[in-house]
């Protein structure tokens, strides 16, 4: 993974504001790789504590949180519900509604 999408990746997430979220694939666009989506996934998944990144702000093209570890998706639930996020269904928001479309 080149060292420069691993910076670019950091600082998109470090960017999405609060009240916001942005897909995988949405910040591997961004970073200028549109097939990176599971390399976002390594790099929240391993740089996250290091970076102090909002990784609770990241979730799938769906606007689904990922079931990968049952206390982290509650945790991500509950991060998102303080920053005035409403789920539409079990773990599933409205990616229209808060999808942040950087500028």
């Amino acid at each position: 993974m080149p060292a420069q999408f691993t910076e670019a990746v950091i600082e998109i997430i470090k960017s999405i504001p609060k009240g916001k979220v942005q897909t995988y694939g949405g910040i591997s666009k961004l970073a200028g790789s549109p097939f990176g989506a599971r390399q976002v996934v390594r790099i929240l998944s391993s740089m996250s504590r290091k970076y102090n990144l909002p990784w609770h702000r990241v979730m799938n093209s769906k606007g689904e949180i990922q079931r990968i570890n049952i206390d982290m998706y509650h945790e991500q639930i509950a991060l998102l519900e303080s920053e005035g996020i409403e789920f539409i269904s079990e773990g599933k928001i409205d990616l229209e509604e808060y999808l942040w479309v950087k500028i």
